[in-house]
């Protein structure tokens, strides 16, 4: 951990023998520390383009720009590169049997409702939904060219898609039809927000 190893440190004396789920914590500081450092990646790179092609920018639109980078970088740490920070630290495992995808529809939601812990199933639901909001509302915002609801949507479903294939060929998750089509939803919803957001600020423009 580069950044954040000092305040992890610090908690984990504090609760990781009180905490049942501390190894979620641990991942999210490991993830927001990759997602810091990717960012920053990022942020010297379109500053060094910029200045190459003599862009002209301005500070809001790279603002955005950071943040949706940072966001992006956060929810690919969260579900596929968990275990390694650079490229050269992944491990491939392409002789996984297909029979672990669950692609039939819904059927690991439902096992969830009816599971012991409702905590797995509005997580595996809302979580997945509230996650993508956020790319619903940043692709159209930051894009020069005008996207409509179907092509943020497809969009959205692409990156899921691209999660969960991921996901599959480094061992670091559960490849999941419902993920996909949550996330999915979870885009339609914040292109939606988007929208209305439009919609307002015109009216008070009015």
């Amino acid at each position: 951990m580069i950044f954040l190893g000092p305040l992890y440190d610090y908690i984990y004396k504090l609760y990781a023998m009180k905490i049942n789920h501390f190894p979620l914590i641990r991942l999210s500081f490991y993830a927001v520390d990759k997602a810091i450092l990717y960012t920053l990646f990022f942020i010297v790179l379109r500053f060094l383009w910029i200045k190459i092609k003599n862009k002209k920018t301005n500070f809001g639109r790279e603002l955005g720009l950071a943040v949706f980078a940072f966001y992006v970088f956060l929810l690919f740490a969260l579900t596929v590169f968990r275990d390694s920070y650079f490229l050269w630290q992944f491990k491939f495992y392409f002789h996984r049997p297909l029979s672990q995808i669950n692609i039939i529809p819904l059927v690991e939601t439902f096992k969830l409702s009816k599971g012991q812990s409702l905590v797995d199933f509005f997580y595996n639901l809302y979580g997945n939904i509230v996650w993508f909001v956020p790319m619903g509302v940043f692709i159209p915002a930051l894009t020069k060219k005008h996207l409509g609801f179907f092509q943020v949507v497809l969009i959205g479903a692409l990156i899921s898609t691209s999660i969960e294939t991921l996901q599959f060929i480094l061992n670091t998750g559960v490849t999941d039809i419902d993920d996909v089509i949550f996330n999915t939803l979870g885009a339609a919803v914040g292109y939606l927000l988007y929208f209305v957001g439009k919609w307002i600020k015109k009216l008070i423009k009015i």
